[in-house]
């Protein structure tokens, strides 16, 4: 009896087996359904990538670090606070550039002299406007300046007390012309032509007296005035611009302090020891 249900056993066991095979082969011999179609250039949904590190985001070259930003635009206020701010930098970029101790001279001893031949610039126009003269009161002339820059040179038409020259202060405290410097050229002047002259006359500004203009009386032979006007472009300072403004001032001084004296100033001239 037990050896039957063995093999009742068995043989269910084999039908299943057979069913379950049977059932494997129907399966694979299905069709598949057809694959959707795949735009080219993209693989395929079942492939595999190799692990690859995401690129890092590319870094904007910035040249200054405090220029604005153009995706965030600064308010109307502060845009219009900064234009103000420009203009003024470049107003004092032409009165003082780089603060150098000669302009900063300029500024402090021009404002002074302007202030106090103010009264007298002002009787000499006066006077000159009284008499109305056929060229006015102003003689105005284009002079090449800082850089090569033209700008017109007013003075008023008289030399009495050296008005002409005081009247030149303005352009002075302006940064047109400095105290003390090479003599301001007219415009295509054949003293500015050479390489050598083009250079250091665009380099310096013109001055209202200047080496040449102080040893004019000199009877030297290098007192040439293009010499000595090269000479201190090429050796001017602090110093040397001091020691030309006090000879500026003590000639003039000189010569009155001779005429008032008994005689006439007809003492002999001192040779000059260089």
């Amino acid at each position: 009896m037990r050896q039957k249900n063995e093999q009742r056993k068995k043989t269910k066991k084999t039908q299943r087996q057979r069913e379950q095979q049977q059932q494997r082969q129907q399966r694979n011999q299905q069709p598949h359904p057809p694959a959707p179609p795949q735009e080219p250039g993209t693989p395929p949904p079942y492939a595999t990538k190799p692990y690859a590190p995401d690129a890092p985001a590319p870094v904007p070259h910035i040249t200054d670090p405090y220029a604005p930003d153009p995706r965030h635009p600064p308010p109307r206020p502060a845009a219009r606070l900064a234009g103000l701010t420009d203009r003024a930098g470049g107003i004092a970029d032409r009165i003082a550039p780089r603060s150098s101790p000669e302009r900063l001279l300029d500024l402090a001893l021009g404002t002074a002299l302007l202030i106090a031949a103010a009264p007298v610039l002002a009787a000499g126009a006066l006077v000159l406007a009284v008499r109305r003269g056929p060229d006015g009161v102003w003689d105005r002339s284009p002079r090449t300046g800082l850089g090569g820059r033209v700008f017109t040179l007013r003075s008023l038409r008289t030399r009495r007390l050296r008005l002409d020259l005081l009247s030149r202060l303005p352009h002075v405290v302006r940064g047109d012309l400095s105290l003390v410097g090479p003599a301001p050229l007219t415009p295509g002047d054949p003293r500015a032509a050479c390489p050598g002259a083009r250079r250091w006359r665009q380099e310096l500004r013109p001055g209202l007296t200047g080496l040449a203009q102080v040893r004019s009386g000199s009877a030297m032979p290098w007192d040439d005035p293009a010499l000595l006007d090269q000479h201190y472009a090429e050796h001017h300072g602090v110093v040397l611009y001091l020691a030309v403004l006090a000879e500026a001032v003590r000639n003039p001084l000189r010569a009155a302090l001779r005429k008032a004296r008994p005689g006439g100033g007809t003492d002999p001239v001192q040779p000059r020891h260089t």
